[in-house]
């Protein structure tokens, strides 16, 4: 039993984060739209590095760009908060229920997890070598948030035995 309150109240924890992850993008649109900007326009990365040709100066495009961030963050908190109930709701369930149950979930922390390894480590950080930046380098926050959100992950598939 206390293996599904982990498993429960850690996928709650990652729509909790995301609630305010999509708050703080919103609220606080400005501050994290200029990270978006800045990754994409490439201007704090080594000076004449031959990669330069990615850079995106269209402010249009740094918009869609944050949006569809948004966007998924959403989806991934909708989907977070659904299957975290879900799970909640089947806890005294027999460990067959309790599986069936952990489907939403588990599509809601893989979306978490895709953010962070092709939005912010792939495209970001190697595309638009972000890790080349001191000021705009988010790989550091996306490695831990990949790892967090994946060790739920591996946490929420493992198989539940009955009561």
């Amino acid at each position: 039993m206390i293996l599904r309150i982990a498993k429960t109240v850690l996928v709650l924890a990652i729509a909790l984060y995301y609630t305010l992850l999509v708050l703080n993008n919103t609220t606080d649109y400005d501050s994290n739209f200029q990270f978006i900007r800045h990754v994409l326009m490439m201007d704090s990365t080594f000076p004449n590095n031959s990669g330069m040709w990615r850079a995106i100066n269209s402010p249009a495009i740094h918009k869609v760009f944050y949006i569809k961030i948004i966007a998924w963050e959403s989806l991934t908190m909708i989907l977070c908060w659904w299957g975290g109930i879900k799970l909640a709701r089947a806890v005294k369930a027999p460990a067959a229920i309790f599986q069936q149950s952990k489907n939403i979930a588990i599509a809601g922390l893989t979306l978490g997890l895709l953010m962070w390894l092709t939005a912010f480590l792939t495209i970001g950080g190697e595309w638009f070598l972000m890790w080349q930046s001191s000021k705009w380098n988010g790989q550091e926050a996306a490695f831990r948030m990949f790892t967090i959100v994946g060790i739920v992950l591996i946490l929420v598939v493992t198989k539940d035995d009955e009561l």
